[in-house]
């Protein structure tokens, strides 16, 4: 995989003053005591059952300032869920608006940046890369351009779920995976809004009806297209033509539906295989 660049949209929210750590830490499931100034993780808001509310990575840019960006369209339900019980507490919610460059790719550049920009942690297995964050971010000296459709491709092919796709208000955070449990969830860090769901489902080995699958097609789909398998048919959640594969998705499958398996998508028809389709270091 070449490294790219391309303008990106990330939804903002900053939470800020003497009790924003404090508050943040009761309402998100990672630890924000580990994480130093000037660092990122991932995170996730639950809802109290333990379903998503927003999935965002988290920044702390001094001692009592944090950024959460997320995918567009999901901030303001952010701001709303933060600012809900904020109470008496010393902090305050703002939505901001900042320009974002997602850079992809194994050679990506880690020069200097300008006052201002953060370059942000990528997850999800396999990738590469990271993001740009702030007034002033651009596309890095001697880095291709790609566009939106290459880096929504570069995202389904390693199975990064998307807010408003793959991770919605029904969505149970281990159905996407293991890894984004290990990435997003403390289960050291005391108690969270919605801990026991996701704590009882871990403690399980991380058992679920249905499993985040890539599937790979004869022809392109679009989202919402109909998957037959075996069990309860299901729905592409992402869909994109990937210049190493052909046409690909996402879908939610039953546990009974193994890799390797054919499935009817809409009027075409594909094969289900396990994520990420492309690892690091792959062409």
């Amino acid at each position: 995989m070449s490294t790219y660049g391309c303008t990106t949209d990330r939804d903002v929210v900053r939470v800020a003053g003497p009790e924003a750590e404090s508050y943040l830490q009761g309402q998100l499931s990672q630890d924000l005591d580990a994480l130093a100034v000037n660092t990122s993780t991932w995170t996730f808001v639950l809802q109290p059952q333990g379903k998503v509310d927003t999935w965002a990575r988290i920044t702390k840019t001094a001692s009592d300032c944090f950024l959460l960006d997320t995918d567009p369209g999901a901030g303001a339900g952010l701001h709303e869920r933060l600012s809900r019980f904020l109470l008496r507490t010393k902090a305050d919610v703002d939505q901001l608006e900042l320009p974002a460059i997602a850079v992809r790719g194994p050679d990506a550049p880690h020069g200097e940046l300008p006052d201002g920009v953060l370059r942000l942690p990528l997850v999800g297995p396999g990738v590469e890369g990271y993001d740009l964050l702030g007034e002033g971010a651009t596309i890095p000296d001697g880095v291709e351009e790609g566009d939106e459709a290459r880096l929504e491709a570069d995202r389904i092919e390693h199975g990064v779920p998307r807010m408003g796709r793959e991770l919605t208000h029904s969505t149970i955070p281990a159905e996407v995976g293991q890894w984004i449990i290990d990435e997003s969830v403390s289960f050291t860090k005391g108690c969270f809004v919605g801990q026991e769901l996701v704590a009882r489902i871990d403690s399980r080995g991380g058992n679920v009806p249905k499993t985040l699958r890539a599937l790979v097609l004869d022809l392109p789909v679009e989202p919402g297209a109909t998957v037959t398998a075996d069990g309860p048919a299901s729905a592409v959640t992402s869909a994109a033509v990937s210049e190493h594969l052909g046409p690909i998705a996402l879908a939610f499958l039953g546990r009974k539906v193994e890799p390797g398996v054919g499935v009817v998508v809409g009027e075409t028809h594909g094969v289900v295989h396990e994520l990420p389709l492309v690892m690091a270091g792959e062409d």
